[in-house]
Formats: C-alpha cells, sequence, structure tokens
C-alpha cells in the first residue's frame, strides 16, 4: 500500500474523530499521532488533508449537500462524510492529484472502512463533484482557510 493511501486512511481516522470530539485540531492530531505513530511522509500528507479539509470544510460540505440531493450532512454515515470531505478538498483544493486518482482512492478507503454501499455511494457523489468543478472552474479554487 502507498503512503498516500495510508494517509488517505489516517486523514479518514483523524476526520472522524473530529467529527465526533469537536476538539482542538492539534490536540487531536498530537494524540493520534502518539497512538499510531507513522513514517513522516504518511503524517505530513495525512495531515495536510486534515487541516485542508477543516480549513474549508464550509465550502467542501456546501459543495457535497449540493451534490447529494434531498440529503444533509446529518444524513451521512460518519465514515462516508469523512471521506467525502477529505476527498472533495482534493477534487478542490489539490490540483497536483488527478482527480481519478482521487477518486479511486476514496472509493478503496470507503470499501475498506464504510458499509457494502460506501464504495458505490462514494464514487458517484465524487465524480459528479468532478463534474461540478470541471465545469466551473479551469484551475483551482482558492482556500479559504488557513493553513
Amino acid at each position: 500500500m502507498g503512503s498516500r493511501r495510508k494517509g488517505r486512511e489516517k486523514a479518514l481516522q483523524i476526520l472522524f474523530q473530529l467529527d465526533f470530539k469537536n476538539d482542538d485540531i492539534e490536540a487531536v492530531c498530537n494524540d493520534f499521532w502518539k497512538r499510531q505513530p507513522t513514517s513522516p511522509i504518511v503524517q505530513e500528507f495525512a495531515e495536510k488533508l486534515v487541516r485542508g479539509t477543516v480549513a474549508n470544510r464550509e465550502s467542501i460540505d456546501q459543495m457535497i449537500v449540493l451534490t447529494v440531493e434531498n440529503w444533509s450532512m446529518d444524513r451521512l454515515a460518519s465514515v462516508d462524510k469523512a471521506i467525502l470531505r477529505f476527498a472533495t478538498y482534493e477534487l478542490m483544493y489539490m490540483p497536483d492529484v488527478p482527480p481519478k486518482v482521487t477518486i479511486n482512492e476514496a472509493v478503496e478507503v470507503a470499501k475498506s472502512y464504510g458499509t457494502d454501499e460506501s464504495g458505490r455511494f462514494i464514487n458517484g457523489v465524487l465524480d459528479k463533484i468532478r463534474e461540478k468543478i470541471g465545469k466551473s472552474t479551469a484551475s483551482p479554487l482558492p482556500e479559504t482557510g488557513e493553513r
């Protein structure tokens, strides 16, 4: 398994914790890395996803809600929500990662951590988000949050 896949899995776990604890990102990350040490490359990528997702959460959640018609963020399974958030961050703000890679990786993470339907659901939502972004902008969107 590649370091970016591992980073995405770690990001999922941290975002999942943040969703429940609603705690300080620094405290959650520090505690997480103490309990689950990993390589610096994996940690750096995971933290980039987590911090970017948290900093841009409002625009990310808005994009997800606009895409999953008749669903609110509260109705989404927690694992699916965390995966959609970090993958949408990648699609919107990380132009160096090809959209197909982002979607495929998110689907694989969903298959490992979500329900039987998660992979298909994540794939459909992210593909629609990719289409929306492709139609609305030719370049990556500027980040709204702090780094």
